[in-house]
């Protein structure tokens, strides 16, 4: 745990807790470090309710911690589950649950049990999906959020000295089945471990191998960051520009890590673009190809003016289709729009105030603001961003958007009305970075 720090003087943690061995183990080490400082440690249980035995499998993983005195809280996954894809959802579902309860309990460290021969499976299989450097460096030990800080203290654990560390203190766990459904390609590959280890390649020699790797991507990182530092602004209406030449000095690994970043920042995807597709861009980029613009990772790159913008400026900007659902708003508060716009709403009502609600401008909605109001003609926020801003509208049309500093004549009788609006994306352009304990 140390090197994973700092921690408060009495440390509070969360722990992510299946029942497995893995996780259960996990749970007693963190409760006993927490303990000698005056801490503690809660057991979180995400019940996915995807096997008829889970909400009793969670009953008996409290029961077994409640008479070692350690919290436990099972969280269910109400929503529809989907028809495809469903580890992918239930894992995004398990996060967003744990996430939640740390930020309303108010704990800062979420611990979750990856251990050694989980960073050989994962290094393995991004091998053979043909992961770059950053893929390969696999499960980072620390991860700062703007919520929290996820602490993976086990990784160079192997998995069999948790399961003695158990027996030892003579304490169960469950056996999930799907652990052993070669449906998964992580089962696949954890079933080839032992034909591995017994060729000269245990879990030890594919862990090192990520950790050597890790290494390489920090050094990755640190020149991502510097180079968009000097290269990208992020506008607060959720564009960025770029200069293209200052991208083109640079290594071509960096540059693409550094257009990954800026994608994922202002189009607010899970990953990144497939590295093909940022190769292509980039030779675009560099032989000023652009034309009048491409889409990519939900994003347009357009080139722009040098009249208005300067020589080799480049605009990354979110793509207008597929448009989210309008929003509907009633009161007052604070509400997330479009996955990345944190909007502060005043109501001059106590009750709800029907029939507003949050969209795109549109591009409709740009040019009749456009003829109302001469200003907004000559704002400086480049053309294809206008119809992805964010705007509060009604049956009659546009009632305000912020970014062009725009309110319908007579918005002062509107009971509803956009106080505040931020640019808040889900990855930032650049974060805290990859972290070996």
């Amino acid at each position: 745990m140390e090197p994973l720090g700092p921690f408060e003087r009495a440390p509070a943690l969360a722990v992510a807790v299946s029942g497995g061995a893995d996780s259960l183990a996990l749970v007693l080490l963190a409760d006993r470090w927490a303990r000698r400082r005056a801490g503690a440690a809660t057991a979180l249980t995400v019940d996915h309710g995807l096997r008829s035995e889970s909400a009793r499998e969670a009953r008996d993983v409290g029961g077994w911690l409640a008479g070692l005195g350690i919290s436990h809280h099972v969280l269910d996954w109400r929503e529809p589950k989907p028809s495809a894809g469903i580890q992918a959802a239930a894992r995004a579902a398990r996060y967003d649950l744990l996430t939640s309860w740390c930020r309303q309990a108010g704990v800062l460290h979420l611990l979750l049990a990856h251990h050694r021969d989980d960073q050989a499976e994962t290094f393995l299989m991004r091998l053979g999906r043909g992961s770059g450097a950053f893929g390969l460096a696999c499960m980072s030990a620390v991860v700062e959020t703007a919520d929290l800080r996820i602490l993976r203290p086990l990784l160079s654990i192997p998995r069999e000295r948790l399961v003695a560390y158990l027996k030892k203190g003579r304490a169960n766990w469950i056996e999930d089945p799907s652990n052993r459904d070669p449906a998964y390609a992580r089962i696949r590959i954890r079933t080839m471990l032992p034909a591995l280890a017994d060729a000269g390649l245990p879990p030890a020699v594919w862990a090192d191998a990520a950790r050597r790797t890790a290494r390489s991507r920090i050094a990755g990182e640190d020149a991502c960051a510097r180079l968009l530092a000097r290269s990208a602004t992020i506008h607060p209406a959720g564009y960025a520009i770029v200069a293209a030449s200052e991208m083109a000095s640079a290594p071509r690994d960096v540059c693409l890590r550094a257009l990954s970043r800026l994608f994922l920042c202002i189009g607010g995807g899970e990953f990144g673009p497939r590295e093909h597709r940022l190769v292509r861009l980039h030779g675009l980029i560099l032989d000023d190809q652009l034309g009048r613009g491409r889409t990519l990772g939900g994003c347009r790159v357009v080139p722009l003016p040098a009249k208005t913008y300067g020589a080799n400026r480049i605009l990354i900007c979110r793509e207008a289709r597929p448009a989210p659902v309008p929003m509907p708003v009633r009161t007052g508060g604070r509400v997330v729009w479009d996955g990345c716009f944190v909007v502060e709403l005043a109501s001059r009502r106590r009750r709800g105030v029907p029939g507003l609600w949050l969209a795109h401008l549109g591009i409709d909605g740009w040019a009749k603001i456009a003829r109302k109001a001469p200003l907004p003609r000559n704002d400086p926020i480049p053309p294809p961003v206008r119809s992805v801003l964010p705007a509060l509208v009604d049956r009659d049309g546009v009632v305000q958007v912020p970014h062009l500093d725009y309110a319908r004549a007579g918005t002062e009788r509107v009971p509803l009305r956009i106080e505040r609006i931020s640019f808040r994306p889900r990855h930032p352009l650049s974060d805290t970075g990859f972290f070996l304990a």
